[in-house]
């Protein structure tokens, strides 16, 4: 049921632009991980409403997610980051070819060492953790530290595919992922600075909020 109801979201999303296929059908091609269709259209309808103007991203890939941002909100500025070569630069291809390069820059190298340069550039009102999954704990508690005071943290994959919910994995490395993000999901949910809402759409979006003075019975 669950995927006849995705199937049907996705097909009643509109068609992206020609640029924003060719980087799907890229990203299919070569198993480059990009947000789900339902997913990210969740997530800019979200940041269409909070409207930032810095966002920060944590996992650039190919630049999808970051253009795609870019092109739903024209008066934001995106930093994002990517450690691996080849996608970086295919990155600042992608960016380039849209005219993009003065509202999204990126960053080559490790998110864990980049965070000095990325407080340079904030705060942001917006932060995006899209990287590798198992050190999601470590990117929340660095970067957050760079989040604007009404800004948002949004976290992909948290659901993973369904299988935070299975109680048996037989791959080991799987399972060892599985286990990590369940613990970032009820160390996140838990947060005594943060309230958080788990959405069950594309590959599980997390939303995080600051708690302040208007969420205190929350």
């Amino acid at each position: 049921m669950n995927e006849i109801v995705n199937e049907y979201i996705e097909s009643m999303i509109p068609d992206r632009t020609d640029l924003f296929q060719e980087m799907e059908r890229f990203a299919e091609a070569n198993n480059v991980p990009i947000m789900e269709l339902a997913g990210i259209e969740a997530l800019l309808q979200i940041l269409r409403i909070q409207k930032p103007k810095r966002i920060l991203e944590i996992g650039t890939a190919i630049g999808y997610s970051a253009l795609r941002m870019a092109h739903a909100l024209p008066e934001a500025s995106i930093v994002t980051i990517e450690r691996d070569p080849e996608r970086f630069q295919a990155a600042k291809e992608y960016i380039t070819r849209i005219g993009y390069s003065d509202r999204v820059i990126v960053l080559e190298g490790d998110a864990l060492d980049l965070a000095a340069c990325t407080n340079t550039m904030g705060p942001f009102d917006a932060i995006f953790i899209d990287a590798a999954k198992g050190q999601y704990t470590k990117f929340f508690e660095m970067y957050s530290e760079q989040l604007a005071d009404a800004g948002c943290v949004y976290t992909d994959n948290v659901l993973f595919k369904g299988l935070v919910a299975e109680k048996e994995i037989e791959n080991k490395r799987i399972r060892n992922l599985v286990a990590k993000i369940k613990r970032y999901n009820e160390w996140l949910m838990t947060h005594p600075d943060y309230l958080t809402s788990i959405m069950p759409v594309g590959d599980g979006l997390a939303v995080s909020i600051r708690r302040g003075e208007e969420n205190e019975n929350a």
